[in-house]
C-alpha cells in the first residue's frame, strides 16, 4: 500500500485535465485523490476527454492507468492515433471478455456468472493498481460493473470499495458512465460530477456539444453549460463568457471614420468602449460603412477584426475595392483580419472565444460583426441568444473596444421595413440608413437616431457609395420621413453628384 505523504509535503488539490478551457470551468482541474464521474451518452466525447486526462498526467511524469471494460486496447489506440497521440506512456488494462469466455467449459452452472465475474474483475483491477501504483486511473465504463453487480446495493458497495482503495493510495480516479443508468445515487459518492451532452441541429453538419459541472465539492467552479468541440488534436472547451470578471479599462477618445461629414453627424465620432448598430435594408451600404471605419482605424495603426457571416472574404474584398474602399493592403499587413463565419458550423461559445482571442492576443481595437442576421441565424436553435450577445458587448465595452454591428431590415421601402429581431436596445449608438426618392432617382440617406455618449446631429444627410464613401450636407426638404418612404422636395443642388462630394 502506498504510504501517506510525509508531513509538510505539498499535495496538489487539483489534477489538470490537459484541456485549458475545462480546467477553467472546473476551477483548476478534477479534485485530486478523489473519485470523479464523467457522464454522457455515446458520442459526447467521454473517451477523448479521458485520454487527454491521462496523457496530461503522463506528460507531468505521473503513472497513469486505463482500465477498459468494454473497448479493446487496439480500439483505444485507434482513437488516440486519430488525434495524433501516442499512448506509450499509458498503461492499458483490457478486462473485457475474450473468445475464451464463449467456450462451454467456461460457462458457470452452480453460481450466477455475475457472482464470479464481478469478483474476478474487481480483483484484477486492484492487483494491477497495487503493482503499478498509478496516480491517475480511468474506468471505462461503469456500465459493465453495473451489469455484473445485478442489483443497486451491490453495485454501490463496489463503487464505495473502489473509492476507499484508491483514496488510501492517493490516486485520482475518473469514472465513465452512460446516461441510461437506472440507479440514482452514484453521483453522491463522487467528489465531482461532469455531464457531457450531444446536440444535433436541424441543419448543418456540425453537431453541437456542451458540458456542465453538476457538482464539485470543496471548490468553486463555473456553473451552467459550456460549449465544446472535438477536432483533430482533442477536445476544446469554451467557458461561458462572464463580462463582470474582466476589469473595466478606460477608453477615452473617439473613433473617426475618415469622412468629416459622417463624424460631424455622429457628434465627433463613435466613442471607444461602445457598440454601434448600422440598420437599413439590403444594399443600402451598411457593410460599406463598417468597412470605412475599419479602413480608417487600420490607417491609424489600430488592429481590426471583422467577422463576416453573409459573404466570402473574396467577395467582401472585391466589393470594397469596387467601392473605392480598398482594405486588401491592410489585410496583407495584418492590421485588418477578416474571418469568414459559416453559420452552420460553430456555437456561441466558440464565437465568443474567437472574439476574445482577437482582443486579448491580437490587440483588436475595433470589432465588426457583419451581419447580426447571420449571427442570429447561426444561433437560431440556441436559447437566450440576446443575453449571450449582451454579455459579449459588455465584455468588449469593458475592454475599451469599439464594436460595429450591421443588421438588415426586412423589405426595401415602405412602412413594413423592420428588423428580424429588436437588438437596438443593446447598442449605444444606432445609425439608420435608408433609401429615398429625389427627381426620379433612388438615393441613400443616413441619420443618427441614438447615441448614449452625447449629442449628435438630428439631421438627414445623403450617403453615396463610389468612388469612396461620401456624405452630403444636411437635407431639410423631406416629405414622409416617418412613413419609411421619404421623398426629397428640395433643390437638386444640395444633392451629391456622381463626382466629388458637394461642399
Amino acid at each position: 500500500m502506498r504510504s501517506a505523504p510525509p508531513a509538510g509535503m505539498y499535495i496538489p488539490e487539483k489534477a489538470s485535465t490537459g484541456i485549458p478551457g475545462l480546467d477553467d470551468v472546473l476551477g483548476g482541474g478534477f479534485p485530486a485523490y478523489r473519485l470523479n464521474l464523467l457522464e454522457g451518452s455515446p458520442g459526447t466525447g467521454k473517451t477523448t476527454l479521458e485520454l487527454q486526462f491521462l496523457l496530461e498526467g503522463a506528460r507531468r511524469g505521473e503513472t497513469v492507468f486505463y482500465v477498459t471494460l468494454s473497448e479493446t486496447e487496439s480500439e483505444l489506440r485507434e482513437v488516440a492515433q486519430s488525434h495524433g497521440w501516442n499512448l506509450d506512456g499509458v498503461m492499458v488494462s483490457e478486462l473485457s471478455p475474450n473468445e475464451e469466455s464463449l467456450r462451454p467449459e467456461e460457462q458457470y452452472t452452480v453460481f450466477h456468472p455475475a457472482e464470479v465475474e464481478l469478483g474476478e474483475t474487481t480483483w484484477a483491477v486492484l492487483e494491477e493498481a497495487e503493482r503499478s501504483r498509478p496516480s491517475r486511473v480511468v474506468f471505462d465504463s461503469l456500465s459493465e460493473l453495473r451489469l455484473l453487480a445485478r442489483d443497486p446495493l451491490r453495485y454501490r458497495r463496489q463503487i464505495l470499495g473502489l473509492k476507499q482503495f484508491f483514496a488510501e493510495r492517493h490516486c485520482t480516479v475518473l469514472l465513465l458512465d452512460s446516461m441510461d443508468s437506472p440507479e440514482a445515487g452514484i453521483e453522491s459518492i463522487c467528489h465531482c460530477v461532469t455531464l457531457l451532452e450531444h446536440l444535433s441541429p436541424e441543419y448543418g453538419s456540425s453537431e453541437r456539444r456542451r458540458l456542465r459541472v453538476v457538482k464539485r465539492r470543496g471548490s468553486s467552479y463555473r456553473g451552467g453549460y459550456h460549449d465544446m468541440v472535438i477536432r483533430t488534436g482533442g477536445i476544446t472547451v469554451f467557458p461561458s463568457l462572464i463580462a463582470a470578471e474582466h476589469p473595466a479599462e478606460p477608453a477615452p477618445g473617439q473613433v473617426m471614420s475618415g469622412v468629416p461629414e459622417l463624424d460631424s453627424l455622429t457628434g465627433g465620432g463613435l466613442d471607444r468602449g461602445t457598440s454601434t448598430l448600422l440598420m437599413g435594408p439590403a444594399g443600402v451600404g451598411k457593410s460599406a460603412l463598417a468597412t470605412q471605419y475599419a479602413l480608417s482605424a487600420a490607417q491609424r495603426g489600430e488592429n481590426v477584426s471583422a467577422y463576416i457571416f453573409d459573404e466570402s472574404v473574396a467577395t467582401y474584398l472585391n466589393r470594397a475595392r469596387g467601392l473605392g474602399v480598398d482594405v486588401e493592403p491592410l489585410v496583407r499587413d495584418g492590421l485588418i483580419t477578416l474571418n469568414h463565419m459559416d453559420p452552420a458550423q460553430f456555437s456561441p461559445g466558440e464565437f465568443d472565444a474567437l472574439v476574445r482571442r482577437a482582443v486579448e492576443e491580437g490587440d483588436a481595437r475595433l470589432i465588426i460583426i457583419d451581419s447580426l442576421n447571420g449571427y442570429l441565424n447561426a444561433m437560431a436553435e440556441e436559447h437566450l441568444v440576446l443575453l449571450q450577445l449582451h454579455e459579449l458587448l459588455t465584455y468588449l465595452g469593458r475592454k475599451g473596444v469599439l464594436t460595429i454591428m450591421t443588421i438588415a431590415q426586412h423589405g426595401v421601402i415602405g412602412d413594413r421595413m423592420q428588423a428580424p429581431i429588436d437588438v437596438s436596445y443593446l447598442a449605444d449608438s444606432v445609425i439608420m440608413l435608408r433609401f429615398f426618392e429625389a427627381s426620379g432617382e433612388i438615393r441613400q440617406a443616413i441619420s443618427v437616431v441614438k447615441r448614449r455618449g452625447g449629442a449628435h446631429e438630428r439631421t438627414i444627410r445623403e450617403f453615396r457609395m463610389g468612388p469612396g464613401l461620401r456624405v452630403g450636407l444636411p437635407l431639410h426638404n423631406f416629405r414622409g420621413v416617418l412613413s419609411g418612404t421619404p421623398a426629397y422636395t428640395g433643390p437638386e443642388g444640395s444633392l451629391l453628384t456622381d463626382g466629388e462630394r458637394e461642399l
